[in-house]
């Protein structure tokens, strides 16, 4: 589909498609977590663009960060600090695990030449007062950002912003179903393509490419037979950030395939709309307090453990695949629960720890091909 292809094409060089997009004039507002308000960034006329690290071998980054940091934090501190990362105008951090919020901190000392904001959302979703110190502290974003980038952020502003989020949002979780029912018709390397794309492009020409590419997808599903043979072994994929398109293909050459996620570069990025008739800052709000929780984020005490049970049953998965970062404490504090959760439903799960780098191909064969079998 050309619509993955233009994706893809962009994924080669994520800087290089910014810098342009800084060079017509652009302001580009970078940040780390799905818990950044894109719609405010958008609204004030900027750029969002989510930073992973290049995968640039750590030098600087070493005399501010242990080395048992996870490699997204250790990679973007690499790159600010080497000067890769000039072009942005200024980063937002919201308030997720304790290795982001110390970041926070030294690129606030030490990466000068950009604006600064840390965004404190709640930890407790489920309180009584988690709303609407949700709306305060998203009404102090709007306000210190619009001071910083010189721009009045209006409710029509955000309208405007709010409903491109959703053509967005419905887009992605009108292909994430069809790979769901029909994982034949959607390689996962192709759909991964689709959401870290969706980090880094214009949010307006991505708004139509996934519409196209969502309206594609049902045509060929409507038209396409079911192959015959033996149909892939349904897997779900659970945990924090996957930057590694690779993965989807090793799993599908053990006889596998991806018909889900609960990752944070995943479903967790798109699930939910906003409410457009509500007003602006009130419904941002109410999508965050209603979403998929992470685990830097709580809302009941079994709740990550049901949304991924459910999404088994409803994705008819065999097995469960968590893919963690290492050194990512918050998935790794989770996983015991996680695991015991399935087990106790019967749902067989393997854990892989990664940097950034994947292991070797063989290793991740042989271990995707035994999880196969077994299943």
């Amino acid at each position: 589909m050309k619509q993955i292809e233009e994706c893809r094409e962009i994924l080669k060089d994520p800087d290089g498609y910014v810098r342009k997009i800084k060079a017509g004039g652009g302001q580009i507002v970078g940040t780390f977590c799905s818990y950044a308000p894109e719609e405010i960034i958008l609204a004030a006329g900027a750029h969002p663009y989510r930073l992973f690290g290049s995968g640039e071998k750590i030098r600087l980054a070493e005399a501010h960060l242990q080395s048992y940091c996870c490699s997204l934090v250790r990679g973007a501190l690499e790159d600010a600090l080497a000067g890769r990362l000039d072009f942005l105008d200024g980063i937002v951090f919201p308030h997720t695990c304790d290795s982001i919020q110390r970041l926070s901190d030294i690129w606030r000392l030490n990466i000068p030449a950009t604006f600064h904001l840390d965004v404190v959302l709640p930890v407790k979703l489920d309180t009584a007062g988690a709303r609407q110190y949700l709306i305060d502290v998203l009404n102090r974003f709007r306000a210190e950002l619009g001071e910083k980038l010189g721009k009045t952020i209006s409710d029509d502003d955000l309208r405007g912003a709010i409903e491109t989020m959703n053509r967005i949002r419905a887009s992605l979780t009108r292909i994430d179903e069809i790979r769901g029912s029909r994982p034949d018709l959607l390689a996962g390397g192709d759909f991964h393509a689709l959401v870290r794309a969706s980090m880094i492009m214009d949010r307006r020409r991505l708004a139509t490419l996934l519409e196209e590419a969502a309206a594609g997808l049902e045509t060929r599903a409507a038209a396409a037979p079911t192959p015959a043979g033996r149909p892939p072994k349904r897997i779900i994929l659970s945990g924090g950030v996957c930057n590694h398109p690779d993965l989807y293909a090793v799993i599908e050459e053990a006889g596998g395939a991806v018909v889900g996620d609960d990752l944070c570069t995943g479903s967790r990025y798109y699930s939910g709309l906003i409410g457009e008739a509500a007003e602006p800052i009130t419904a941002i709000a109410g999508r965050y307090l209603e979403r998929v929780v992470c685990p830097a984020k709580h809302r009941g005490l079994t709740d990550r453990a049901d949304h991924l049970i459910r999404l088994v049953r409803l994705r008819r998965a065999q097995g469960v695949i968590f893919f963690l970062l290492k050194f990512c404490d918050p998935h790794a504090f989770d996983y015991p629960y996680l695991k015991e959760a399935l087990d106790r439903e019967k749902i067989p799960s393997m854990l892989m720890e990664v940097e950034d780098r994947l292991p070797a191909d063989g290793q991740l064969r042989t271990r995707f091909e035994a999880f196969v079998e077994m299943i």
